[in-house]
């Protein structure tokens, strides 16, 4: 019987001797902490090849030619045909400590009550909480509850994760665990304290050891069921996927842009979204094309016993299916295009799964269904937004427009949200008004007959005639509100 454990570890540059878990505001506490490393691990594993390098990279995994040397996540890769059909259960043990003395440090932790330590396989995941940048790191695991009692992994620029595998700990002896770390290389044993233990005096120890059981389930988690069993509710796991699905299709913006506050906009009343919620209302946003911001920035690690819920009469969820199916056809595709990721498809029928999901109560699928519809009518339009503006340069019959007043891309940031999307493209109008006018009314035709001649007047300026409004969605410890936004997207330019 094998066990494997999974570590969050927070990187800093501070060595401590001596530190102790705390309930600290940083990434492990927020909902999808656990959600995410599971869902990291599960799509590394989800190849009917070889581990990509990309996969090897994120979990520390070496590359030794010597199959006795070989890494957790390589076994994990070979073995996962054999599993029964399923997923991962998730329990997280209390009371983490830290030490170094002489360059190696030692964890020790308490493994929680759980007959879930009997079960086939426990993993045992070490989670960087961004990605290691202090060049390749060797690391030597030890423990006599390892197996073998010796593992390694190579950290290098972009490891977030290292897997350990272990044995299942029936014995109520077992139950505090110790294991240590060493690097092979003396001149690196810096980088690995700054690694492990980071943090400042006083602060949490830089590691959150998350166990991973696969018991008469499997690994490759394809039921959603599963993770209602780790203790992470269904619509928690939904929500987390949501946004990993938004960050993975959308078109990202590289440059930097400073952060605005959402709050600061205009909106129309914000509509509760509840099982009081109208049929006329519920038609309306099916039926919308706008796009729509999460913003669930007040959702947090003690909101996950927050429910969602909505009612659909019959003759909407029919609506909303039929909806959720054309949506679904872009995303396939923008997948046969090569446009956006091959994990995008898996993360969809993820989410058709969990948003299906017997483990939650009517109202609260179709509050997931709903969610998913507005998530998929946000890409839709963003690569709309993307084919007109390319339209606008230059058609197939038609030679480059130049700077003729016309539709440019401009994408804003958001401060940052829980879901997301973090960015909005809303456009702008630029470029010359000029005779023929573009969408120029008979104020802008006077103005530029005028201006001809007299020079003191302003000639027509290219503005924005035409707008899309944005829709924001906040889940919060008061419900569900959405709040729409007005002339947030520029549609149309004209002169002015």
């Amino acid at each position: 019987m094998l066990l494997v454990l999974l570590f969050w570890i927070g990187l800093a540059g501070t060595q401590q001797v001596q530190h102790h878990s705390s309930t600290g505001t940083d990434r492990r506490v927020e909902p999808c902490f656990v959600d995410d490393a599971v869902a990291a691990l599960r799509e590394a594993l989800q190849t009917d090849g070889a581990l990509s390098n990309s996969s090897l990279t994120l979990f520390g995994a070496c590359r030794a030619p010597d199959p006795s040397s070989r890494s957790t996540l390589l076994v994990l890769s070979e073995e996962r045909r054999r599993w029964p059909d399923g997923g991962l259960k998730v329990r997280q043990p209390a009371a983490v400590f830290a030490t170094e003395e002489r360059g190696v440090v030692t964890l020790t932790f308490d493994l929680p009550a759980s007959s879930l330590l009997e079960m086939n396989l426990l993993l045992l995941l070490l989670a960087f909480e961004s990605p290691a940048a202090a060049g390749d790191l060797e690391v030597t695991f030890s423990s006599r509850f390892l197996l073998p009692h010796s593992q390694s992994a190579c950290i290098s620029e972009g490891t977030l994760y290292v897997l350990l595998m272990g044995r299942s700990s029936s014995s109520s002896s077992q139950h505090r665990w110790t294991i240590s770390a060493e690097a092979k290389s003396p001149r690196m044993n810096q980088n690995l304290i700054d690694a492990i233990i980071g943090g400042k005096p006083g602060g949490p120890v830089g590691v959150t050891p998350l166990l991973l059981f696969t018991g008469e389930e499997g690994i490759n988690g394809s039921r959603p069921a599963a993770f209602g069993s780790s203790g992470v509710p269904v619509q928690t796991s939904f929500v987390c996927e949501l946004r990993r699905f938004l960050e993975g299709v959308l078109p990202q913006d590289q440059d930097k842009q400073p952060l605005l506050q959402l709050d600061s906009l205009q909106a129309l009343p914000p509509l509760p979204l509840g099982l009081s919620s109208s049929e006329t209302l519920l038609a309306a946003l099916i039926n919308s094309s706008a796009p729509t911001i999460f913003y669930f920035n007040n959702w947090g690690s003690k909101s996950q016993g927050l429910r969602g819920q909505l009612i659909l009469s019959p003759a909407l969820l029919v609506e909303l299916r039929l909806r959720l199916e054309q949506s679904e056809m872009l995303i396939l595709d923008l997948a046969e295009q090569e446009t956006v990721s091959p994990r995008t498809t898996a993360r969809l029928e993820r989410l058709k799964d969990l948003s299906a999901s017997q483990q939650m109560e009517a109202a609260e699928s179709h509050f997931c269904a709903f969610l998913l519809l507005k998530a998929l009518k946000t890409v839709a339009h963003a690569y709309d937004m993307t084919r007109r503006l390319r339209s606008t340069r230059a058609g197939p019959d038609s030679p480059p427009k130049g700077n003729i007043c016309g539709l440019r891309s401009l994408t804003v940031s958001f401060e940052k949200l829980l879901l997301g999307p973090q960015s909005a493209n809303i456009n702008n109008c630029r470029g010359v008004c000029s005779f023929p006018l573009i969408n120029g009314n008979n104020h802008a035709i006077l103005l530029t007959s005028h201006t001809e001649s007299v020079a003191e007047e302003r000639a027509p300026c290219c503005v924005p005639v035409a707008y899309d409004p944005l829709e924001v969605l906040d889940w919060n410890d008061e419900g569900s509100f959405l709040s729409i936004k007005p002339d947030m997207i520029a549609r149309e330019c004209g002169c002015r």
